[in-house]
């Protein structure tokens, strides 16, 4: 099971499968190649690796960019 530090976990099922969860939800399940190439890259840094396979790498810089000149209307 993966670490939980910042909020993400995984489990890697018998099937092959792997499911990333976010403070305790699932946030994604992985199946097949992704599964792999996943567990491939998990090792490096476990919470950056899923939040980008999940999507969520980008929260906190939402609210930097609309307050950026350009965004400005």
């Amino acid at each position: 099971m993966g670490q939980d530090a910042r909020g993400f976990a995984y489990i890697e099922r018998a099937d092959g499968s792997v499911v990333i969860s976010h403070h305790g939800r699932a946030a994604g399940t992985l199946r097949g190649g992704r599964a792999a190439r996943f567990l491939a890259e998990v090792g490096e840094e476990p919470q950056l690796v899923m939040a980008r396979w999940t999507g969520n790498y980008r929260r906190g810089n939402e609210r930097t960019a609309r307050q950026h000149p350009r965004n400005q209307g």
